[in-house]
C-alpha cells in the first residue's frame, strides 16, 4: 500500500522507535516528518531537544550529536539523502527547503583531534567508555541557508556558512563560504556560477 508516493515499509523507521523504547534521546519532529527506513538518529548528547526537524521534512541520512555538544536544526520541507550524515559537536542550522542529496557529509567538527596522542586517548574513551564529554574538536558552527542544494557525495566543512539558492555540485568539498545564488564545484570548491546566472 502506498501513501502520498511511499510505501508503508519504506516510511517505517525501527531504528527510531526501538531507540525510544531503551529510553534514549532522539529528536522533536515537526508536524508530517519522515523518518524513513534508512534514517538514524545518534543523539549521543543525550537531550532531545538538541536535534529538530522542521515540519513535512524527510531523513533519510544520519543526524547525530556528540557527547561533549551539538545541535542541529533542520527547517521545514528539507531532504536529507540515504547514505548522508550531519554530525554535530557545535551546531548545524538548516534553513528551509534545503535538499541534501545521498552520500553528503556535513560536519561541524574534526571528529578527531589533530594531535596523535589526544586522537589515541579519544579513541581508547570510545573503546572503553563511548564518546567522552570533555575534548576539543575544534567545533565550529555551520549554516545551510534557505532553498540551497548539496549534491550527491558532497562534503560541508566545519565554520562554512552557505547562503540562500546556492548550489554545491556533486563531489565537491567545501572549505569556506559560499555566497547566496552561486554554484561551487570540485575540491576544493570554487565558483562556477554566482549571482543571476546561478540560477539558469
Amino acid at each position: 500500500m502506498r501513501a502520498n508516493g511511499w510505501d508503508a515499509a519504506s516510511q517505517m523507521n525501527f531504528d527510531y522507535h526501538l531507540q525510544r523504547l531503551l529510553g534514549r534521546a532522539t529528536c522533536r519532529l515537526g508536524p508530517g516528518v519522515r523518518l524513513l527506513r534508512t534514517a538514524r538518529i545518534r543523539n549521543i548528547r543525550g537531550d532531545s531537544d538538541c536535534i529538530t526537524i522542521g515540519a513535512n521534512s524527510i531523513i533519510r541520512g544520519e543526524l547525530a550529536t556528540f557527547a561533549h555538544g551539538g545541535r542541529i536544526e533542520i527547517g521545514s520541507w528539507c531532504y536529507v539523502g540515504e547514505g548522508s550524515r550531519i554530525w554535530s559537536g557545535a551546531s548545524v542550522v538548516i534553513g528551509d527547503r534545503v535538499l541534501i542529496a545521498h552520500s553528503v557529509n556535513v560536519f561541524d567538527n574534526l571528529t578527531h583531534p589533530i594531535d596523535p596522542e589526544a586522537r589515541h586517548r579519544q579513541i581508547q574513551a570510545i573503546f572503553n567508555h563511548g564518546h567522552p564529554r570533555e575534548i576539543d574538536l575544534d567545533d565550529q558552527p555551520v549554516r545551510i541557508e534557505d532553498d540551497a542544494w548539496l549534491g550527491a557525495g558532497s562534503f560541508v566543512m566545519r565554520g562554512v556558512r552557505i547562503g540562500a539558492r546556492a548550489i554545491v555540485a556533486a563531489g565537491s568539498v567545501v572549505t569556506k563560504d559560499v555566497a547566496s545564488d552561486t554554484t561551487v564545484a570540485g575540491n576544493p570548491a570554487e565558483v562556477i556560477k554566482s549571482g543571476l546566472e546561478a540560477r539558469v
